[in-house]
């Protein structure tokens, strides 16, 4: 048994990973600010029997106050998703960079020395790619242009031929291009230093979309499974942007809670060691907002065109440094999650 701190442990992702650390015989307490981008009722007093303080992380005396008696800390606390506008930046990098340099802190005058650390995918910006003629490739950023005049797909940034993407690894550049992006990158940046100056141990995992139970509903934070179910319990069809051959990794929230069980225990041994944490499965976004909408009996999602500047084409995951050296595999298939996700409770 380990006595495990969760930050963030009353959001979406955070209660199934406080729930999954318990069944696993860890004690739990969680440390959440109620953040209104991930919370419109108020937090409870415990989350599956854990106890709940409402602070924010980046208040450092209720961070060392919640540090007292615990030997490791699963950090969830974030801001997530692409905002409304770069008028979030602010509160972003507060939350996300600044709440994790206190929390780090914390950690050492507490002599807490083992972090799991909720990393996202989004430090890649655009996946893997391979050029017919160049071999492997990395493109550069799509221009507005481009995608205003349909071209979705990036290209050789040697030769100008198409791309085709292929699944990106854990020792992929990282090049992240969205604010939130930055932000999740320079956690791990601050997490890494943290563990070679302070003889301590971190474990990133990249998250890739991540769906499922208690998901936001609708919010400009939302993640695109949430949009999609909203739409269409409203009778509407989802808008899906671009073309809707976009291709993500989809993966169920109670998977990626096991994966935080598992990263867990590595924290014993590694110093900083990133994995990502996926299904291995890639799907379109176009075919799954196709089938939320056969499960649901719902209108057939629309092709809009639409694009978000900052959004990337294709992020598809290689899950195997995962399962060699965690021993972790998402169980959850695309069809049977969005079944349940379908009718699950979502966050009001």
């Amino acid at each position: 048994m380990t006595r495990v701190l969760v930050t963030g442990g009353a959001g979406f992702i955070g209660t199934q990973v406080t729930f999954a650390l318990q069944e696993a015989g860890h004690q739990v307490t969680v440390l959440d600010l109620g953040h209104p981008a991930a919370h419109r009722a108020p937090l409870p007093a415990t989350i599956h029997d854990a106890p709940v303080r409402r602070a924010d992380v980046r208040d450092r005396h209720a961070v060392a106050e919640s540090l007292r008696g615990i030997e490791a800390v699963v950090h969830q606390a974030a801001m997530v998703g692409m905002g409304t506008d770069l008028a979030d930046l602010p509160e972003y990098v507060g939350c996300n960079d600044l709440g994790t340099a206190v929390l780090l802190a914390e950690m050492t005058r507490a002599g807490v020395r083992r972090l799991v650390l909720a990393s996202s995918m989004v430090v890649y910006g655009e996946g893997a790619y391979v050029c017919p003629v160049d071999g492997p490739t990395r493109p550069a950023a799509r221009t507005v242009a481009d995608l205003a005049a349909g071209r979705f797909e990036p290209s050789c940034p040697h030769c100008g031929r198409e791309v085709a993407s292929a699944p990106v690894t854990e020792d992929a550049p990282l090049d992240p291009r969205s604010v939130y992006a930055a932000t999740k990158l320079a956690q791990e940046h601050l997490s890494a230093a943290w563990a070679r100056q302070s003889g301590s141990a971190v474990v990133a995992l990249r998250y890739h979309n991540v769906y499922g139970p208690g998901m936001p509903r609708d919010t400009p934070y939302s993640g695109v499974a949430a949009i999609f179910r909203s739409a269409l319990e409203a009778g509407r069809a989802p808008h899906v942007f671009e073309d809707g051959a976009q291709r993500r990794d989809f993966i169920h929230v109670s998977d990626v809670a096991q994966a935080n069980v598992a990263a867990l225990q590595a924290t014993a041994r590694a110093e900083f060691r990133a994995y990502n944490v996926a299904s291995g499965t890639p799907t379109t976004v176009g075919q799954m907002a196709t089938a939320l909408a056969d499960v649901m009996g719902g209108p057939e999602p629309v092709v809009t065109a639409e694009f978000r500047p900052g959004d990337v084409r294709h992020v598809v995951a290689s899950p195997a440094r995962a399962a060699d050296e965690l021993g972790f595999r998402a169980d959850v298939d695309l069809k049977a999650g969005l079944t349940e996700f379908a009718h699950a409770a979502l966050r009001g």
